[in-house]
């Protein structure tokens, strides 16, 4: 969860991502209407590329409409990495955003491949200046380096890969993108074009162009100021390969709901590239507020060792849609491993007179993994329409759509089922209980994947 590619690999589920998918038609469509957004603009580009230099041959015109389209992609891509919030409800949720930009980044780099193989050649149409030259130069250099950027980027993490290059160099290449970027709106700007076409692609991308320049500048030298709070660590206590770490503002806390993530900073420890983590946490009147990290990857294992208590730390957010009072009377609450995060968050922000009938089962290996048992405790104390069970798979066997209908004590059918853990774990409920006839009324969940 810039980050956008990293979130689609990060947070208190280990790597995080936050969103949420609706099984009804009309979430479906809404969760489409951001992607089919991005591909219209780039398809749109690219037909004006094609219809307005037509007239001087389909080599030339397909080479400006490859382009175009790729300038568009690449200035949504930037867009979409400064997480704009308004933005979010379109793609249903910040790691589908994510996923987006990670594919609008891959598309930019094989239609800017397609542009180079087949660039448009209007040296006898124009008369050549001294700084079309130089933009011609630029764009070539520019092209060059972000394919290399964004190689790193698409080729990080593939499993066929088994070298992985270092997060540092990885996140790197993630900020530089924003010049090189600016270099292509240079080369937009002043290389030497034919006069005398339809203005509209030059305006559509002129303003992509600058579009993408200023959220690639917000995102790195403004966002950060205004979303960043100071926080101190106030404790820090392990639970096996789980590490909980409880942050105490340092002036004004962040605001958040339950079920939010937050991206994590302590470059006091070494850590100075920001990570997201769910927030394991209700808002409390202090202000203080705990991230439960496990140790997935290299950052999150070398993490706690770095960490001390009074030690000076930063959190960015808070981020995401995953939000409980949003769903209906029955709710089911489903969590494997350390997906137990949010719902945590949404345990502890129960009060008695809490409606819903919520039922949550949490899905560990051994009873050993088990975290913050002791709030779903007293959340069940404090009202009866909560309750819980832990399924420990090594002691009690594999959890199942048939033994998970027998454990929730109302109908599975016509209930809401929220849903965070590993894939593999949803992929199966949600096949049994359609088998079953116990598909509930929505699904929605919070999608993570290892890092």
């Amino acid at each position: 969860m810039t980050d956008l590619a990293q979130l689609a690999k990060n947070v208190t589920l280990g790597p995080v991502q936050s969103s949420i998918c609706w099984t009804t038609a009309v979430g479906k469509v809404l969760n489409l209407s951001g992607p089919l957004l991005v591909a219209s603009l780039c398809v749109l580009a690219g037909l004006l590329g094609f219809t307005t230099y037509a007239s001087y041959g389909s080599d030339a015109a397909i080479g400006i409409a490859v382009g175009a389209a790729a300038v568009v992609a690449m200035s949504q891509t930037l867009i979409l990495a400064a997480r704009p919030r308004l933005l979010e409800p379109l793609f249903g949720g910040l790691d589908r955003m994510y996923r987006v930009h990670k594919w609008l980044g891959i598309s930019a780099m094989v239609l800017m491949i397609l542009h180079q193989q087949i660039e448009p050649d209007f040296e006898r149409t124009v008369r050549e200046t001294g700084l079309g030259e130089l933009a011609e130069e630029a764009g070539e250099f520019a092209f060059n380096a972000l394919l290399v950027l964004i190689a790193i980027s698409w080729f990080r993490r593939l499993p066929f890969i088994p070298l992985e290059i270092p997060y540092q160099i990885w996140r790197f290449s993630h900020r530089f993108m924003g010049v090189l970027f600016s270099v292509i709106v240079f080369h937009q700007f002043f290389v030497d074009m034919p006069t005398g076409v339809d203005p509209s692609l030059s305006v559509m991308l002129n303003t992509f162009g600058l579009g993408g320049v200023i959220a690639w500048l917000h995102t790195e030298f403004v966002a950060p100021r205004l979303r960043r709070r100071e926080y101190t660590v106030s404790d820090i206590s392990r639970h096996g390969d789980t590490t909980a770490l409880t942050l105490s503002p340092n002036g004004r806390a962040m605001r958040w709901r339950p079920g939010q993530f937050a991206f994590f900073r302590a470059p006091e420890a070494g850590f100075s590239e920001p990570h997201p983590f769910t927030i394991a946490s209700a808002p409390r009147p202090d202000g203080a507020l705990t991230l439960s990290i496990k140790g997935l990857g290299g950052w999150t294992r070398r993490l706690p060792d770095a960490l001390r208590t009074g030690m000076s730390v930063q959190v960015e957010g808070p981020y995401g849609r995953f939000d409980f009072r949003k769903g209906g009377a029955r709710q089911i609450w489903l969590a494997g491993g350390i997906g137990i995060t949010p719902f945590l968050a949404w345990a502890e922000s129960l009060t008695e007179a809490e409606r819903r009938n919520i039922h949550l089962v949490y899905c560990v290996r051994t009873p050993e993994e088990e975290i913050g048992v002791e709030i779903l405790q007293a959340a069940a104390a404090r009202n009866p329409r909560f309750s819980y069970q832990v399924v420990a798979t090594e002691r009690d066997g594999r959890l199942t759509a048939e033994r998970l209908t027998g454990m929730v004590p109302f109908a599975v059918r016509g209930a809401d089922l929220w849903f965070c853990g590993p894939k593999g774990l949803k992929d199966g409920i949600l096949k049994g209980l359609k088998a079953l006839d116990q598909t509930p009324r929505r699904v929605r969940f919070e999608h993570f994947e290892f890092a």
